[in-house]
């Protein structure tokens, strides 16, 4: 089974970086069912291609099976496994592509937070639901989506369709962030996994899916399929990612109880879990022990890499809170605590909170400040808290500052006056910066298709934008200010717009 990531972002031999394997180089890595390859057809500046070979061995496949494996339909020793993307694949994925995934690039950092324009080629993939599905499963997040069916025989067309389908995948996103919604929807789209499904694979599911799962409008079935449909590890994992949505608390309330196979004993799942996570141990070692990719040629010097939006966001915002002279700065839609973190690291912002909805953002927020390693004097002036922006709370007054970086349009505009409200007329902080997208410049994202993030409720132009905001300040008796974010493109403005809003001192 054969997968290709191609990308034309200049120059495109960082994609070497970016994976960790050197384009000079075919390297192989033993898997429990076969043998995994890694090449670059191509490797230019202006296009480069990076291909994973799966090669499947069935008597290996067999014989790495427990007895509680799934069987294949055709047989055990006879298959399309060879030859059509799954689980395998994934798994392969996972184990070859393990930095990369986790968005990690020592010779480059900037490199991962980049998105870049990717072309990703599947010749033959095992697709249970058509190629609809597929493009209900890859479409909310941002790719353009080419499914086409593959007949059963070119040469008997009146045979008609086969269960595959030749997937491509298009679209301007981070390298990690594609390599998980692989890992993740491949054994959905087949509908099965090549081994027991474990109570670990629920904590996989939700690394994998961060940042994207929780908020897709598929998230009940690719739930449900990539583990394989044992509803107990499905409710769980559904709670995890649920966000106070009335459509997930639906998708909680299964109309049938789904159990393990009766043949399946807790002492069976105990041993799934523990021979697994030995696989994962012993894969990490060889990592750490196997090549590492050496430095890419360089004919020429090369230009210093721009900053990525998100990082160019937060310096606008830490730069305007100096200017205003913010003390006591309050993070609303904090996430996982990128801005608090950078907050934290300026004295000058003696009190800092950071408040979301979602319970799971505020854990991953503490793990990355590393919570219970931070000095006393600058845990004291730390907060985190869950709560929700339309609901009004007492917990959010008392601050020169608050920040809605890239929140509101996350909120469902009914809810926009609520929002309104709670921050600005009973809140009140001096100052509020608001940044979102400007949707004017979506156009120079050659590979994007509808909106930027699949959870985006509405992007505003930059009259939109303005119209709203000068609105609100009349309403609650503020100021407001624009100012723009990363390239100010003179015909379509930037990527970014900024509204900062300044307490009228007469109100």
């Amino acid at each position: 089974m054969l997968l290709t990531i191609t990308t034309t972002a200049r120059p495109a031999t960082d994609l070497g970086f970016l994976l960790h394997k050197h384009p000079d180089r075919v390297q192989e890595f033993s898997q429990s069912f076969g043998k995994a390859t890694v090449f670059y057809p191509e490797a230019a500046e202006e296009r480069c291609t990076v291909a994973l070979l799966l090669d499947v061995d069935p008597i290996a496949l067999v014989r790495s099976r427990g007895k509680n494996s799934p069987d294949f339909t055709l047989s055990q020793y006879v298959n399309d496994r060879p030859y059509a993307a799954s689980s395998l694949l994934a798994v392969a994925l996972a184990d070859v592509f393990r930095t990369a995934r986790a968005g990690r690039c020592k010779a480059r950092p900037e490199l991962p937070g980049t998105p870049l324009p990717l072309e990703l080629r599947l010749p033959a993939l095992p697709c249970r639901g058509g190629p609809e599905l597929a493009r209900r499963l890859f479409e909310p997040l941002g790719w353009e989506v080419d499914a086409r069916p593959v007949p059963l025989d070119d040469g008997f067309p009146e045979w008609g369709e086969s269960r595959y389908v030749g997937l491509t995948l298009r679209g301007a996103i981070r390298l990690a962030d594609a390599l998980n919604h692989l890992y993740v929807l491949l054994p959905v789209l087949d509908d099965g996994k090549h081994y027991w499904v474990a109570p670990d694979e629920v904590d996989k599911l939700i690394r994998a899916g961060e940042g994207w799962l929780g908020g897709h409008p598929e998230r009940g079935l690719i739930t449900r399929r990539y583990l394989g449909r044992r509803w107990a590890l499905a409710r769980t994992a559904l709670a995890r990612l649920a966000e106070l949505g009335d459509e997930t608390e639906e998708e909680l309330e299964p109309a049938v109880e789904e159990d393990a196979p009766a043949n399946v004993t807790a002492a069976d799942e105990a041993a799934a879990a523990e021979a697994e996570a030995a696989d994962e141990a012993a894969a990490a070692e060889a990592e750490a022990a196997g090549p590492h990719p050496e430095p890419l040629p360089q004919d020429q010097p090369t230009t210093p890499k721009p900053k990525p939006l998100n990082t160019l966001r937060r310096e606008a915002i830490l730069t305007k809170l100096e200017e205003l002279g913010a003390t006591t700065v309050i993070d609303l839609g904090c996430g996982q605590g990128e801005l608090v973190g950078a907050l934290l690291t300026r004295p000058r912002f003696a009190r800092v909170s950071g408040m979301d909805v979602s319970p799971m953002a505020l854990t991953i927020a503490a793990r990355k400040l590393r919570l219970d390693r931070m000095p006393d004097a600058r845990r004291a002036r730390l907060t985190l808290f869950q709560g929700a922006l339309t609901y009004t709370d007492k917990r959010l007054s008392g601050y020169d500052a608050a920040v809605l970086m890239e929140v509101i349009e996350h909120v469902d505009p009914p809810r926009l006056p609520a929002l309104e409200q709670v921050v600005f007329g009973r809140a009140r902080p001096r100052h509020v910066l608001v940044t979102t997208p400007n949707v004017e410049y979506n156009v120079r994202y050659e590979f994007l298709t509808g909106l930027r993030h699949p959870d985006h409720r509405f992007e505003w132009t930059r009259a939109e934008f303005a119209g709203w905001a000068t609105r609100v300040a009349g309403r609650y008796g503020y100021q407001v200010a624009f100012a723009p974010v990363g390239d100010d493109d003179p015909e379509l403005g930037p990527p970014t717009q900024m509204g900062v809003f300044t307490l009228d001192q007469r109100s």
